[in-house]
């Protein structure tokens, strides 16, 4: 297999830890070496990852900061780690490294050390790499400008595909990718777009601006990562350039980095959804744990102080058919599960730009239509197996018309909270799967018990 950069490697290819820390313990430099630099970088970077401050410590030793630099970029280590890592590590051979480094992956790391640390990395590196660097520091974390690299090859319109080709190849060495180019004017605007295809096979005589086309789909330095993946989605790109309010180019976003995007933002949305305020950490304490799960489990603590409340209400009902308690977990459950299924559905389509304005109405009527039908075959399932279990036909009314409608609008209230959040901007995976279950209790629970309450006299 070969990937983009002409490396071949034997997929799943696990390498020999054993051997590796035998070689670091031993001191063998130049068998480490040998058989360090003959793995795949992914390789390289997974063995780097279980190391101990003993063995990084021979490691960067034995290799130098351009060699680590070409694994480092593919580590995916939490910010405690790489604050250690970058404790523990000489600050110029650091600085060094970084220089060797994706810019935007460069940025990425130094996002996460204490502003002493970027000070003193930058000071270190040489003079343009250092402004190059800095220039991408000062866009937020989460924007196309934070994910976006200055590594790109741009032409000039003007210039022949022959002069072209020559500017290509000079650039070449630096670029995060060589497969798209970009075409600017005299004034460094976006004007057009190239790739290498196109390139190779014109005329040689020919001039860029009659090759190139004018259709260039971009992003704002501004625009959220969020948008910026579904745009690359949405029109298969491998790089998206990224420009100014005056259409000048800044940088562009390649595939690996929305990849790394996408994943994050899945990530990020699965939590909310989880009702905890990001995904667990291995390397978190009972505490941290407990902390990040807590603020929603004290919400939902007191939105279920309401459903609490609402059984105190129907106190005499309940004391007076006992029998009604035994089917509050199903009428509540299926609710919160209906409304559960709805929510997903919704924070997709809000998320993947599949839903509009004209479309919400739609969606809603689809999911509340999609409720009622099969809230209606298990309230007949249910009211077939009252009656045989209990023979109380009107007990088996009251659940079944409960539960219809109860899953009914269990799936309204999972479609139309997420499209409220989105419209108030505000993050529609914060309508967590706790939350509509909690609300759909307590909607479910009143519903069930004013049936009840309402044809009392039929149950006594």
């Amino acid at each position: 297999m070969v990937n983009e950069n002409n490396e071949q490697y034997i997929e799943d290819e696990a390498f020999d830890k054993e051997k590796l820390d035998a070689l670091l313990t031993e001191g063998d430099i130049d068998q480490f070496r040998d058989e360090f630099l003959s793995m795949h970088t992914y390789d390289q970077g997974e063995y780097f990852e279980i190391c101990d401050d003993e063995f990084k410590q021979k490691i960067y030793q034995f290799l130098s900061p351009t060699e680590v630099a070409d694994f480092f970029e593919t580590t995916e280590l939490d910010d405690e780690e790489y604050d250690e890592i970058f404790q523990n590590m000489n600050a110029n051979y650091a600085s060094e490294m970084l220089s060797d480094m994706s810019y935007d992956n460069a940025v990425d790391i130094l996002n996460v050390l204490s502003k002493n640390k970027v000070v003193t990395l930058l000071t270190l590196m040489n003079r343009e790499d250092a402004q190059e660097i800095k220039a991408l520091l000062h866009y937020e974390e989460d924007t196309a400008g934070g994910i976006m690299t200055t590594e790109y090859i741009s032409v000039y319109s003007t210039m022949s595909v022959k002069e072209a080709m020559f500017y290509v190849k000079e650039q070449a060495p630096q670029a995060e990718t060589i497969y798209v180019i970009f075409v600017v004017d005299e004034n460094k605007k976006l004007v057009g777009v190239i790739s290498l295809r196109d390139l190779i096979v014109a005329e040689i005589d020919a001039y860029v601006e009659e090759i190139m086309s004018e259709r260039v789909i971009s992003s704002n330095v501004a625009d959220d990562q969020e948008d910026v993946a579904q745009t690359m989605r949405d029109y298969d790109l491998i790089a998206l350039p990224v420009i100014d309010y005056q259409d000048h180019i800044l940088g562009i976003i390649t595939i690996d980095d929305i990849l790394d995007v996408m994943d994050e933002e899945a990530s990020e949305d699965y939590s909310k959804l989880a009702g905890v305020s990001d995904i667990d950490s291995t390397n978190d304490t009972v505490i941290q744990t407990a902390m990040k799960r807590l603020p929603w489990l004290l919400i939902l603590t007191v939105l279920g102080m309401i459903t609490a409340s609402i059984l105190g209400q129907f106190e005499d009902t309940l004391s007076q058919v006992a029998l009604l308690a035994a089917f509050i977990p199903i009428i509540s459950g299926m609710s919160g599960n209906s409304g559960t299924q709805s929510l997903a559905v919704s924070v997709r389509n809000i998320s993947t730009g599949e839903i509009d304005e004209q479309s919400k109405l739609k969606l809603a009527l689809r999911e509340s239509g999609s409720g009622l039908l099969t809230g209606l075959c298990c309230a007949l399932s249910l009211f077939v197996i009252i009656i045989v279990l209990y023979q109380e036909p009107i007990l088996a009314a009251i659940v079944s018309v409960s539960l219809t409608i109860a899953m009914t609008v269990g799936t309204l209230m999972g479609s139309v909270i997420p499209m409220f959040m989105n419209k108030m901007n505000i993050d529609p995976a914060v309508a967590s799967g706790p939350f509509i279950t909690t609300i759909n209790d307590i909607v479910s629970m009143l519903i069930y018990f004013s049936l009840a309450t309402a044809f009392m006299s039929y149950l006594v």
